[in-house]
């Protein structure tokens, strides 16, 4: 993301979660728009060693604002359970999907088109549903452990 795109979906996250009754902070900035900078899933301690956030935060408050947005639906979690979460931003228009390494729990995002957006498709239109989406991880040993 550029950083006029990146100012503008913290603007966005922002706006949606004061509708959704939450308090604007500083911190809470700051952490959405780290996720947005890191371009892949960060882990709570990744984001709390952020410079911006070290002198802004504690971990703990790293990890209630993350929890928050994973709440609101604004966050995805990825890992291995509670071992190696990582969390996503769920920016609008953009769809990744992950390989999840089942020794060492590193993520690495899967850089091909993904064949399940036909499906979605199809999904709508025989369901009648809308704003279908979806999260796909595939599960794997990594180079490094194998």
């Amino acid at each position: 993301m550029q950083l006029v795109e990146i100012q503008t979906y913290v603007a966005k996250c922002i706006a949606t979660l004061r509708e959704r009754g939450m308090r604007r902070t500083r911190a809470l900035e700051l952490v959405i728009e780290e996720m947005a900078t890191a371009g892949r899933p960060v882990t709570i301690q990744e984001l709390a060693a952020k410079p911006s956030l070290e002198q802004q935060c504690d971990q703990a408050t790293v990890y209630r604002l993350v929890i928050k947005l994973l709440e609101q639906g604004l966050v995805r979690k990825l890992g291995l359970h509670e071992r190696s979460a990582y969390f996503a931003l769920l920016i609008p228009g953009e769809h990744h999907d992950y390989l999840v390494c089942t020794e060492c729990g590193a993520i690495k995002s899967i850089d091909m088109s993904c064949p399940v957006k036909k499906l979605e498709k199809d999904i709508m239109k025989s369901s009648g549903f809308s704003k279908v989406y979806h999260e796909l991880e595939f599960y794997g040993v990594c180079p490094k452990c194998a």
